[in-house]
C-alpha cells in the first residue's frame, strides 16, 4: 500500500477512536448538537475503518505465516495460507481506496435543470425540448418527481430556456456531469434538401441549496417583477398577476417562478433559484481555480465547453470530455441516460484516486 494512504488511514484510525471515546462520554451525550455531529462523523468513518481493520488484520495472518515457513514440516501450509490471505488483502486495497475518496456534499441533493437554446435558432428551441424530455424521461425511470419552474417557448415549438426542479434520492450525484454545451447534428424538419444543420443547447445542473446554508442576500439588490403567468393554468392566469421576476442587481442573474398560483409561493420558490445560482457562481470560481488542469470539470456549469454531441444520422452519441462515443442515440433519448453519466462517473473517481495516490 501506498504510505501516504496508510498514514491517512492511520490518522483515521485514530480519529475514530477518539470519536468512539467521545460518544460514550456524558457530558458530550448533553450536548445534542456535538453528539448529532460525531455520529453523523463515526457513520462516515465506521466503513473505512472496518475494512482498514480487515486489512489489518490479513496483513498480520500473512505475517504470522511467513514466521512459519522456517518449519518444514509447516511450510507448505504457510504457503497456503499467504497465498490466501494476499489475495484477500489484494481485494481490500482497491475497495479502501475507494471508500477513501471524497465524497461530494451536494450529491445528495435536489437540483434545478436549465436547458437554454443557443446557435441554431428555432432548430436549438426544438433540441432544448428533447434534451429536457430525455431528462424527464430518465427521472421518471428513477421515481424522481419534477416541477417547472418557468419555460418560454420557442416561435416554432420547443424552450427558448425551461428551468425545471427535480426532486428525489441522488439527483445532483446522477446529473452532476450534464453542464456544457451540447451540439445537435441532425437535418430539421423544415429543411426541404436534407442537409445536416448543426445546432447546440447549454445545460446547466444547480443543486439546491438548504435554507441553513443559504447565502445571505439583501434585499436592497433584488429588483421584483409581477406579472400574469403564461401557458397552462386555467382562466386564472388571466386573472391575478402571480408569476414573480426577481432580478439580482450586483450579479445581473434574473430569475423567474410562474408554476404555482400563488405569487407568494413563486416568490419562494424564485428565491430558492437565485440562492442556488449564486451558490453555483461561487463553486465555479472555486473550481476553476482549483482545477484548470482537470479533464473533466465537474459540475462546473461552464456552458461554453462543449462537452457532448448528438448525431442523428449516425445515431451517435459523443462525450468529448472522455471520448466515450455511443452508436445507442435513439435509446438515449429515450431516458436510458445510465450508460453515458456511468462512464463519467467511474472517469471522475479515477482522476480522484490518482489525486490521492498523488497526494
Amino acid at each position: 500500500m501506498n504510505p501516504s494512504i496508510r498514514h491517512k488511514l492511520e490518522r483515521l484510525s485514530d480519529r475514530f477512536g477518539e470519536i468512539t471515546a467521545l460518544l460514550a462520554d456524558p457530558e458530550v451525550q448533553n450536548d445534542q448538537n456535538r453528539f448529532r455531529d460525531l455520529g453523523r462523523e463515526y457513520a462516515q468513518l465506521q466503513p473505512v475503518i472496518g475494512q482498514y481493520d480487515a486489512y489489518r488484520d490479513t496483513e498480520a495472518e500473512i505475517a504470522a505465516a511467513n514466521e512459519l515457513l522456517a518449519d518444514p514440516e509447516m511450510a507448505e501450509l504457510a504457503r497456503d495460507e499467504i497465498s490466501a490471505a494476499e489475495q484477500r488483502r489484494d481485494a481490500l486495497e482497491p475497495q479502501l481506496l475507494q471508500l477513501l475518496l471524497p465524497s461530494d456534499p451536494n450529491d445528495q441533493r435536489n437540483i434545478y435543470l436549465e436547458v437554454r437554446a443557443g446557435t441554431g435558432g428555432a432548430e436549438a428551441a426544438l433540441f432544448a425540448a428533447d434534451l429536457l424530455r430525455m431528462y424527464l424521461r430518465y427521472a421518471e425511470s428513477l421515481g424522481w418527481r419534477h416541477e417547472i419552474m418557468s419555460a418560454s417557448e420557442g416561435e416554432l415549438g420547443g424552450y427558448k430556456e425551461v428551468v425545471v426542479r427535480i426532486s428525489g434520492n441522488g439527483v445532483y450525484a446522477r446529473l452532476k456531469f450534464e453542464s456544457g454545451t451540447h451540439r445537435v447534428q441532425r437535418v430539421p424538419e423544415t429543411e426541404s434538401q436534407g442537409r445536416v444543420h448543426t445546432s447546440a443547447c447549454t445545460v446547466a445542473i444547480l443543486p439546491e441549496v438548504d435554507a441553513v446554508e443559504a447565502i445571505q442576500i439583501d434585499a436592497g439588490d433584488l429588483r421584483v417583477d409581477t406579472y400574469r403567468a403564461s401557458g397552462a393554468g386555467g382562466q386564472h392566469v388571466n386573472k391575478t398577476d402571480s408569476a414573480v421576476r426577481i432580478t439580482h442587481l450586483p450579479s445581473g442573474i434574473v430569475v423567474e417562478c410562474q408554476d404555482e398560483r400563488s405569487q407568494h409561493k413563486n416568490r419562494a420558490r424564485a428565491m430558492s433559484l437565485l440562492q442556488a445560482r449564486l451558490m453555483s457562481q461561487a463553486i465555479d470560481a472555486q473550481t476553476a481555480e482549483q482545477s484548470q488542469s482537470r479533464r473533466l470539470q465537474v459540475g462546473s456549469g461552464d456552458r461554453s465547453e462543449r462537452i457532448r454531441t448528438y448525431n442523428f444520422p449516425q445515431n451517435r452519441l459523443t462525450d468529448h470530455r472522455i471520448n466515450l462515443t455511443l452508436y445507442k442515440l435513439d435509446e438515449i433519448m429515450l431516458g436510458h441516460l445510465d450508460q453515458v453519466t456511468e462512464p463519467l462517473r467511474q472517469e471522475y473517481q479515477a482522476d480522484q484516486l490518482a489525486n490521492l495516490m498523488g497526494s
